[in-house]
């Protein structure tokens, strides 16, 4: 025959029904992060933080972005006026230095008081200043030259004075 369980309070009988967990075993099942039980390697799902609240885009970012996008705009515009014009040249047309510092030329009304010089003949290809004086002096009338050689868009003008 087995014995029941005892009655009443345990602790009046003098028995502790915690007096396994001072043996070293918990009566309960101790979860991993409880007080007094060290982690065990992490919790299979990370907690999510919560969604932080979106920001109102003010007139400040906005006045910033315009101004961005007009300096960037600026400096394009900036370097395409100020490319140089004897790659549209064509037989006929004027030009002029576009700076006295520079050897860029700019495409000028020949009517125009800035005409410097009159194209003759366009020669696609690469020539250094010999070879460009050579092919220049076979073009009847041509007093001076302009050879475009590097960005890919190489050429000879034969010019004449206007």
């Amino acid at each position: 025959m087995s014995t029941p369980p005892p009655q009443g309070n345990p602790f009046a009988q003098g028995q502790n029904p915690y007096a396994q967990a001072s043996q070293g075993q918990a009566p309960y099942p101790q979860q991993p992060g409880a007080p007094g039980v060290p982690p065990q390697g992490g919790a299979p799902y990370a907690p999510i933080p919560p969604e932080q609240p979106r920001r109102k885009v003010s007139f400040k970012t906005i006045k910033n972005v315009l101004v961005g996008v007009g300096v960037v705009v600026a400096i394009v515009v900036g370097v395409i006026t100020s490319m140089d014009d004897a790659d549209k040249a064509e037989v006929g047309d004027c030009l002029k230095s576009a700076s006295s510092s520079s050897d860029e030329m700019e495409v000028v009304d020949c009517t125009s008081s800035d005409a410097e010089a009159k194209v003759l003949k366009k020669i696609d290809g690469t020539y250094t200043s010999f070879t460009a004086e050579t092919a220049c002096r076979k073009v009847s009338g041509a007093t001076s030259f302009y050879a475009q050689t590097g960005d890919g868009d190489n050429f000879l003008l034969c010019l004449s004075d206007v």
